[in-house]
């Protein structure tokens, strides 16, 4: 059987920033370090955030080993100890399943950093890595560093070397292996493998992984989602989430408070326009968070529309062909910590179901509750249909003088039964006791009520 592995870079991939502030705060802690902190060090920290790895931080970091001499080693080996927990705090949800996934595969997960191996050692325990590729400073007979490094400086082609070194050494086969890195300058290692992955690219890696056609990724957000800028569609949107800036609609929320501010939950609606999964995100980003869509295929794969669902983070869904593969990316999005977004009635009801009092839904969001152990959150939505009815190709934007209310109740989270089929019932009487009360009421609709329900162009449609 062919062996492979999975490596990771640390700074700025497995960790959104730069590892220096928790690692500085350590080793003044421990009287390594001067109490006072280095003038423009909170700065470099920060550029390095933002940017990425330069020439001028690097040759920073490589004359770190003479700043270290005459530091004891085992006074470094403590500040490493109580680092590393809350260095492990700090890595990104995706990178933790990204990490478990290949462990699951059977590779071995190795840690490639320029940073201390005296410094990320305990961290990668606590990680599970099975090996760490870093720079190592060179201990005295009096067991203290001496001011230099012992072997290669693991950096770009220094890092790509040790990589193959331990390739060989472990009877690894690199082109079936995967790299993780941001920076521009670990180009070479990512070359030397077969599935090299940018994440959270600096400029110039991501303009070349581009051109390489290698996978762009982020660790803080689920597979697909760009962030062109380092900020994906959601988040950008998010800042655009007031009420001032939809005043063809008066939207109306209560129960906000009910949806969890962080963690894993699954929202669930019921489903009267095309308008709904916009009030959705409206109303996720009223909590700061973006909501993830499961959206039919005939959405995400729509021209315009499809590629505007996909940057948002929709996740395809193709009824007709019994794939599990959208269950387990919205599951995968929830073990990250997401908010993941359903509409168990599946489409917006049509003729006279539109107006049935008792809503029906599929078990879909039950199951995936079930299977993650994450809350359902029930929400009702009312009025959305005035704003832009299925029988319209474009919302109505020009209800400036009275615009229709939209109510959007959120219910209190809850934790399914195991029984699939009453837990869904169980979920869509929640999201009608959160409907106005004439939503509850049986009556028959006019034909021109029941032809708003169609799609353009539908025979039904046009007898309105």
């Amino acid at each position: 059987m062919t062996k492979s592995a999975a490596f990771f870079d640390l700074d700025r991939t497995l960790l959104l920033g730069a590892s220096g502030p928790v690692l500085s705060r350590a080793l003044r802690h421990h009287g390594l370090l001067s109490a006072d902190p280095i003038p423009g060090e909170g700065f470099a920290f920060k550029i390095f955030d933002i940017f990425g790895e330069n020439l001028p931080s690097i040759l920073l970091t490589r004359q770190g080993a003479r700043g270290a001499k005459g530091w004891p080693v085992d006074k470094v080996n403590d500040a490493a100890i109580d680092l590393a927990p809350t260095l492990a705090g700090l890595v990104e949800p995706f990178a933790k399943i990204t990490i478990d996934e290949h462990r699951a595969a059977g590779r071995k997960v190795v840690l490639a950093t320029t940073t201390p191996y005296q410094l990320v050692k305990p961290f990668a325990d606590i990680l599970g890595f099975d090996d760490v590729l870093a720079t190592r400073y060179r201990v005295g007979h009096d067991q203290a560093f001496d001011g230099t490094i012992d072997g290669e400086f693991v950096w770009s082609q220094g890092k790509a070397r040790s990589v193959k070194v331990w390739a060989r050494a472990n009877m690894i086969d690199l082109d079936q292996s995967y790299a993780y890195s941001d920076s521009f300058f670990d180009i070479p290692m990512l070359i030397g493998v077969g599935n090299p992955v940018a994440v959270n690219p600096d400029p110039r890696l991501f303009a070349y992984a581009k051109t390489r056609g290698w996978t762009v990724s982020w660790f803080n957000a689920p597979p697909g989602v760009p962030k062109p800028v380092g900020l994906e569609p959601q988040r950008a949107m998010a800042m655009l989430a007031r009420e001032e800036l939809f005043p063809w609609i008066d939207m109306r929320i209560t129960g906000v408070e009910n949806l969890p501010e962080a963690g894993a939950a699954i929202v669930a609606s019921n489903h009267r326009s095309y308008l709904d999964p916009l009030v959705v995100s409206f109303l996720s980003n009223q909590r700061g968070r973006p909501a993830r869509f499961l959206a039919k295929k005939e959405v995400t794969d729509a021209p315009v529309v499809g590629s505007l669902a996909t940057a948002l983070g929709a996740i395809r869904v193709d009824r007709g062909s019994g794939s599990e593969t959208p269950m387990l990316e919205a599951a995968r999005a929830l073990q990250g910590g997401e908010l993941i977004a359903v509409f168990p009635q599946g489409t917006i009801p049509r003729g006279r179901q539109f107006f049935d009092p008792v809503l029906k839904g599929r078990f879909g969001a039950v199951r995936l509750a079930l299977a993650s152990g994450s809350p359902l959150v029930p929400v009702g939505i009312w009025g959305t249909e005035k704003a832009w009815p299925r029988s319209s190709r474009v919302p109505y934007l020009l209800n400036l003088a009275d615009p229709p209310v939209v109510t959007i109740a959120v219910g209190e989270p809850f934790f399914p039964e195991e029984d699939v089929d009453a837990a869904t019932e169980d979920l869509m009487a929640r999201i009608a006791m959160l409907l106005p009360d004439q939503a509850r009421q049986d009556r028959e609709p006019t034909k021109s009520e029941l032809a708003l329900t169609f799609p353009p162009g539908h025979e039904s449609a046009k007898a309105g």
